[in-house]
């Protein structure tokens, strides 16, 4: 009997664990932290030996394979082990992908990947298909691929979760955009989170397909520089593409294999630029799917956004609060500030993952009237901002920063949280971030 090793108890670790067991393997789940309750219930229900806040390791290292779920860093000792001794350590998706023969669509890229995710799986459930959700969002895939859930899965997709594939390869992948994030992981070297993200087309072959931002200098390069076997199809908002996505006259136009899609840009439900090829790249891989074009048309102008990414909260007293606590980085937050169309009040800070500041600066200059820095170290934000703004306060907690960001704006202006950072220091996550944003604003 083979052993499955998981390194993680959370979504991806415990859905990996039980379509392990279904398959045959002996299972051990072991966390460095504490596995939540509800988790730990799952474990025992389904008979899975399971352990937290501690690794033990000749319960590891007779592993035949590890599934290392995406929080854990290479560095960490027990991986260094692991790999040391030759034994595979993969991702779930890589682990899951091997026992089913669902079509996936995978997306990745810095921004945008939680919206073009969610526009993509609304396409294709609207057109009636069988269509799971997972990876970054959802129930584990693992979890999906046990119960037998579905043809098609969306998987959004972290470049962590790419650095474990081997075999994996999506029949349509998506590569947004790209930006430095994450580099913390990849010893500052924004050159090794490119090569992560591209992983997504490694195993790819001459009928898959790879959709990719022309407007974005890193992509371009890479694609001049290597090779995929996969079609590349291409969106742009700047560039008139005889195949792909391009805007003409305020028309979003999607000409897929001699198959032409027209819309206008003001139906769509979502706004902003960035949102107009969230929907191009959509609507690429719907009528890759053969999806009808009036669905294509329905489907993009009754879609709700992504909680947490830009969503309007309340107006009050003629201040719209807006709550993007996912923009986690500089790139993300960048889309937000010019969306903003009125004065701006900014909430802004947490765990800096190595941003540079100065691509915010004219929009800053531009938008922002006041910054309220909501984090347990604004130093670096004080030094790149105190001189550009009026007024910048600091604060550590959400309710705090609400109320002040309450007597700073004035009819008509807007108060953003956009945060720009990861959430560690002072939230369990940007979504519990997002929620405490959205609890104190309801509060005043």
């Amino acid at each position: 009997m083979k052993r499955l090793v998981v390194l993680g108890g959370g979504e991806s670790g415990v859905g990996t664990a039980i379509l392990g067991k279904k398959k045959g393997y002996d299972v051990f789940v072991s966390d460095f932290g504490k596995i939540k309750e509800n988790y730990k219930e799952v474990l025992s229900i389904n008979g899975i030996k399971w352990e937290d806040e501690k690794h033990t390791e000749n319960l590891i290292l007779n592993a035949d394979v590890v599934m290392k779920s995406p929080g854990i860093p290479d560095k960490v000792p027990i991986v260094k082990q692991l790999k040391e001794k030759g034994i595979s350590v993969v991702s779930e998706i890589e682990f899951a992908s091997s026992f089913t023969n669902a079509i996936t669509i995978g997306i990745t890229g810095s921004n945008g990947k939680t919206t073009t995710t969610l526009l993509t799986y609304h396409l294709l459930k609207q057109a009636g298909l069988n269509v799971g959700l997972a990876g970054n969002i959802g129930k584990s895939f693992a979890w999906q691929v046990a119960q037998n859930e579905h043809e098609v899965y969306v998987l959004e997709l972290s470049s962590f979760q790419l650095d474990g594939i081997v075999n994996y390869k999506p029949h349509i992948a998506i590569i947004t955009n790209l930006s430095p994030d994450h580099l913390d992981r990849y010893d500052y070297d924004y050159k090794q989170y490119i090569a992560s993200k591209f992983r997504i087309t490694m195993n790819q072959t001459k009928d898959d397909f790879l959709i990719v931002d022309a407007d974005d200098v890193e992509i371009e390069k890479w694609l001049q520089n290597n090779t995929t076997k996969a079609k590349v199809l291409q969106f742009s908002l700047t560039k008139e593409l005889h195949e792909g996505g391009s805007v003409l006259e305020n028309n979003l136009n999607n000409n897929i294999n001699n198959d032409q899609f027209t819309m206008p840009i003001n139906e769509l439900a979502l706004e902003g630029k960035h949102n107009v090829k969230n929907a191009m790249a959509a609507t690429t891989v719907a009528q890759l799917m053969k999806v009808r074009k009036q669905t294509i048309r329905e489907s993009l102008s009754n879609f709700q956004g992504a909680e947490h990414r830009l969503e309007k909260v309340l107006k009050i007293q003629g201040v719209q609060y807006i709550n993007d606590s996912k923009a986690t980085n500089v790139n993300a937050t960048f889309f937000a500030l010019d969306s903003m169309t009125a004065p701006t009040v900014w909430i802004v800070g947490g765990i800096d993952k190595g941003n540079d500041y100065d691509e915010l600066m004219p929009l800053v200059r531009e938008k922002v009237k006041s910054i309220i820095c909501l984090g347990v170290d604004n130093q670096k934000l004080i030094h790149a901002f105190s001189d550009v703004v009026d007024v910048l306060i600091e604060t550590t907690s959400m309710t705090e920063a609400v109320k002040i960001a309450e007597k700073m704006a004035e009819k008509g202006d807007t108060v953003l949280l956009s945060p720009c950072c990861a959430s560690f220091d002072l939230f369990e996550n940007y979504e519990d971030r997002g929620r405490q944003f959205k609890n104190a604003v309801h509060n005043l």
